[in-house]
């Protein structure tokens, strides 16, 4: 549907909302939506938000509509219930839009993966492949991470605490992910790079560590927080590329609006790849890297979180189609 004959179709009660919810915010004004029809009519504001956003509408009437379902939800659910109810919003918001978005996230997880695993049965292989990307200072010291006989993995100082690790992990992870969503004003070429080279980078440790004998540590390590961490990146490198998309092919809109438009579902994108980091940063840090744990343990676990991290993605934030389109 064209934008003036979606405009057409609902703007009066659009107007009606509006006037209705200015007329609930002022004191002793009575309720004229009534309280039973209240969550209706927020309904169905929210599926013309969504709408115009699928479709790509302007900014001025996805900004207008938005505000109307921001004070319907205001009115709705009160102060006090408002921050639990925008987290939970967010969290049912974020699978849909990685869904709507599958094709910059198919293209971000090939150039991510695909590497990784090249690189991986690559240097499993021939363990010289690995110099490609790792130094040789870098390689014993990834080695020396994962003999057996220590009581954390994936650590140089045996001295780092768990806390310490926690925090590091956090900032080095999210700071990755907003350098791969940003450097898609790069033209995308910044988070085409960023993919590829941890891919690379990660596969060649990986192969390499395989071959040397010391699989089990690694792969016992890496497997649970893998679920968030890796896909973080991807994610984060999707809304990357969304920006350079809209940079060099904004299509009918102008440049300006198009990328307003990529930056907001970017940003969205890459805060909720932030969320995933700081719960790979926790198993990282309290599970994966304790040796005391074994390894089909971890491998159980980690069974278990790429099974829910999927199905997430698959399954949560479907909205069931308004009687009105």
């Amino acid at each position: 549907m064209k934008q003036q004959a979606f405009e057409q179709a609902h703007g009066a009660f659009w107007s009606d909302f509006g006037a209705a919810l200015a007329a609930l915010e002022q004191p002793g004004m009575g309720d004229p939506l009534g309280v039973s029809r209240l969550p209706e009519q927020y309904r169905r504001i929210c599926h013309h938000l969504s709408l115009a956003r699928e479709r790509g509408y302007g900014v001025a009437l996805i900004d207008r509509l938005n505000g109307l379902a921001l004070r319907g939800h205001q009115r709705l659910y009160g102060v006090r219930g408002g921050t639990l109810l925008s987290a939970l919003s967010f969290f049912s918001d974020f699978p849909s839009l990685v869904r709507k978005r599958w094709r910059a996230v198919a293209l971000a997880g090939a150039l991510f993966y695909g590497p990784a695993v090249a690189l991986t049965f690559g240097a499993k292989a021939n363990p010289e492949i690995a110099y490609l990307t790792e130094t040789p200072d870098e390689l014993t010291s990834m080695e020396s991470m994962y003999q057996s006989g220590k009581t954390k993995f994936g650590r140089e100082a045996a001295a780092d605490t768990d806390v310490q690790m926690f925090g590091l992990y956090i900032w080095n992870n999210v700071r990755i992910t907003f350098q791969c969503f940003a450097s898609g004003l790069l033209a995308g070429l910044g988070p085409i790079l960023f993919l590829f080279w941890n891919g690379a980078h990660g596969g060649a440790i990986a192969g390499y560590l395989t071959h040397q004998g010391l699989g089990m540590n690694f792969w016992s390590f890496v497997a649970t927080h893998s679920a968030l961490e890796l896909n973080s990146l991807v994610i984060s490198g999707a809304g990357g590329l969304l920006l350079g998309w809209a940079l060099l092919f904004p299509g009918r809109r102008g440049r300006k609006q198009a990328l307003n438009l990529a930056a907001k579902e970017g940003l969205t994108l890459v805060m909720g790849a932030a969320v995933m980091d700081v719960g790979a940063a926790l198993f990282e840090a309290f599970w994966s890297s304790s040796a005391a744990v074994p390894p089909t343990v971890k491998f159980a676990v980690a069974g278990g979180l790429w099974t829910l991290t999927l199905l997430y993605f698959l399954a949560v934030g479907h909205r069931r189609s308004a009687q009105d389109a």
